[in-house]
C-alpha cells in the first residue's frame, strides 16, 4: 500500500516552515504540495526543499484535488493542512489504520479527548450541525464529517464520483462560492456503508496566514448538497 500526502497551501509560508520539517519523508511514499497560487514565497520555498509542487489552475479546493489526481501515485490519499491545524505526528497513525483495511480514516477534532483550538462558537456549532445532519440523513456514525485531515483509498475518488461537476454545480451557483469535497466524501462513503473509522486528532491554532472560511456561503452550499444527495445520488 502506497500513500500520497497532499499538502494544501495558499499563502502558508510561516506554517510550511514550522510544520513541514516535522514530517518525516519516509512516513509516506509521495508528497505533493498543492498550491492555490501563493504570493508569499510558499511555492518557491517548497521547491527549494525538494517537494513536488502543483499549482492549480482553477480556484477552489475541489478543483485543486481534481487537477492533481493524475499526479497521485498512492493507493491512499492523505490530505493535510500545513497551517498548524493538522498535527503532523498523526500521519503514521492514519497510515497504520489504513493498513488495517479501512476505506477511510478521519482525524476527528471531537472524538474522545481531542479538541479544536481553532474553533469559535459559530464554527463549533456548524461542524456539529453538519456532522449530525450527515449522520441522520445518510446513516453515518461520524463525530467529525467535515475535517480535511483524513486518509482514504484513492479509488474512492472514482467510485464515489467525487470529480463529477454535477454534484457541486447547483450548490455553488446558488451560494456564489466554491466548496471542497470532504463533506460529499463523508456522505457518499456513509451511504455506501464503507469501512470507516476515526482517531482523535487535536486541531491546534493556525500559524500565520489568513483564515479562509466562508461560513454563510459554504454552510448554505453544503446543506443544499446534503439534501440533494438524499434525493438524487444512489
Amino acid at each position: 500500500m502506497k500513500t500520497t500526502l497532499l499538502v494544501m497551501t495558499l499563502n502558508e509560508i510561516n506554517g510550511m516552515k514550522a510544520i513541514m520539517p516535522k514530517i518525516k519523508r519516509d512516513w509516506v511514499d509521495q508528497i505533493i504540495v498543492v498550491d492555490g497560487g501563493s504570493k508569499d514565497g510558499t511555492i518557491e520555498w517548497s521547491r527549494e526543499q525538494g517537494y513536488e509542487v502543483y499549482v492549480q489552475k482553477k480556484k477552489g479546493f475541489r478543483h485543486a484535488y481534481c487537477e492533481v489526481m493524475p499526479l497521485v501515485t498512492g493507493d491512499v490519499i492523505l490530505t493535510f493542512s500545513p497551517d498548524g491545524n493538522s498535527v503532523p505526528e498523526l500521519i503514521p497513525d492514519l497510515v497504520q489504520k489504513m493498513r488495517e483495511g479501512y476505506d477511510m480514516v478521519i482525524a476527528s477534532r471531537y472524538l474522545g479527548d481531542a479538541k479544536s483550538e481553532d474553533d469559535d462558537p459559530v464554527t463549533a456549532f456548524g461542524n456539529w450541525l453538519f456532522t449530525k445532519t450527515i449522520n441522520i440523513l445518510h446513516g453515518g456514525h461520524y463525530t467529525d464529517a467535515m475535517v480535511i485531515y483524513r486518509a482514504y483509498k484513492t479509488q474512492m475518488v472514482h467510485d464515489l464520483e467525487l470529480m463529477d461537476e454535477g454534484a457541486y454545480r447547483t450548490a455553488e451557483r446558488l451560494f456564489f462560492t466554491k466548496i471542497s469535497w470532504e463533506p460529499l466524501l463523508s456522505v457518499r462513503a456513509a451511504k455506501r456503508k464503507l469501512k470507516i473509522t476515526e482517531i482523535p486528532g487535536d486541531e491546534p491554532a493556525r500559524i500565520g496566514g489568513e483564515r479562509k472560511l466562508q461560513i454563510i456561503r459554504w454552510g448554505g452550499a453544503y446543506f443544499f448538497q446534503f439534501f440533494r444527495e438524499k434525493l438524487w445520488w444512489r
